[in-house]
């Protein structure tokens, strides 16, 4: 099979062999990839990939084929279009995958919107729906939300009756997060102005969280689950003795098998129906081929993005 392999901070085309499922497991082939901060920090040598996984072949996630089942899967068939998370290795034609990982993609969904969903409606839905515990009437901000996840998440937050508060770095794209979903949209300098919220989903980190702690409500809830722009940062612990707020953090890469079923068990219930009906979207920046792989993640690094950056596998 073909796989872009780590060499020296850089991404090479080569050929290795095509994997086999084992008990549980099934082969996907891979049509579409989304790139994600933990693949370019794992290219850079930051971020090896957990045990069992392709140690020198990055990638999150995926959207492909089931092309071969192992011993006892009877959950999926042949030919089932799928995407799901992953451990390492989507960036490939060929990934072995457990099966009960796997999300069934919509019929009407393209390859490169499938290539991009699961990372960052996973990672979105468990920080606010698992972790946060967001409730209809909540108020919520949402950093970063013109990421992936971001735009995941304040589709999300809409969906369950949240008041979105979008924050981003500029205003270029503050009337589409509007459309998507998002109440209020705000750069990164008004946070420190919005009304009290009782959620926090932090994807930018230090510069965002330290302004944002002064806006916590009551038992508010700050869940981190990005750190690009710092992961040191002042606390003011008055506000959170006062508000009795709660500050975690959270990432789904080195959870085990079953944790991981856990929650894509949770995302066919709560949110494909959600995705089959066409209320949730994937916005893709940019599509690049596989043999532009590190183009894309040039492009990737850049700030400004506006939605995922995809590899078209096949």
């Amino acid at each position: 099979m073909r796989a872009a392999e780590i060499s020296n901070g850089l991404l090479v085309i080569g050929e290795v062999l095509t994997p086999t499922a084992g008990p549980g497991d099934v082969v996907v082939r891979v049509h579409a990839a989304g790139l994600n901060a933990a693949d370019l920090m794992q290219v850079r040598g930051h971020y090896p990939a957990p045990p069992g996984w392709p140690s020198n072949i990055p990638g999150l996630e995926l959207a492909g084929e089931v092309v071969a089942l192992g011993e006892g899967v009877n959950t999926v068939a042949i030919g089932d279009r799928v995407c799901c998370v992953v451990g390492g290795g989507a960036q490939a034609s060929h990934c072995v995958v457990p099966s009960e990982h796997l999300l069934l993609v919509p019929p009407n969904v393209s390859w490169e919107a499938a290539g991009g969903f699961a990372e960052a409606f996973t990672t979105a839905y468990d920080a606010l729906i698992t972790q946060a515990g967001l409730q209809a009437g909540e108020r919520v901000v949402i950093s970063g939300a013109a990421g992936g996840v971001g735009l995941a998440g304040v589709q999300i937050a809409h969906a369950w009756g949240a008041h979105v508060i979008a924050v981003t770095r500029d205003d270029e794209h503050h009337e589409t997060l509007k459309l998507l979903g998002a109440d209020e949209t705000i750069t990164l300098e008004q946070v420190g102005d919005v009304a009290p919220v009782n959620v926090i989903l932090e994807l930018i980190g230090a510069a965002h969280l330290s302004l944002a702690q002064r806006v916590l409500a009551p038992r508010a809830r700050v869940v981190v689950i990005g750190v690009g722009s710092g992961s040191r940062v002042e606390l003011e612990l008055l506000v959170f003795m006062t508000t009795r707020a709660t500050l975690t953090g959270s990432t789904l890469r080195a959870r085990s098998r079953e944790e991981k079923a856990e929650v894509a068990q949770r995302l066919r219930t709560d949110l494909l129906p959600l995705w089959e009906q066409g209320g949730l979207e994937v916005r893709v920046a940019h599509v690049f081929a596989f043999d532009d792989v590190n183009d894309a993640y040039e492009s990737f690094a850049k700030p400004g993005k506006f939605g995922k950056i995809i590899l078209r596998v096949a």
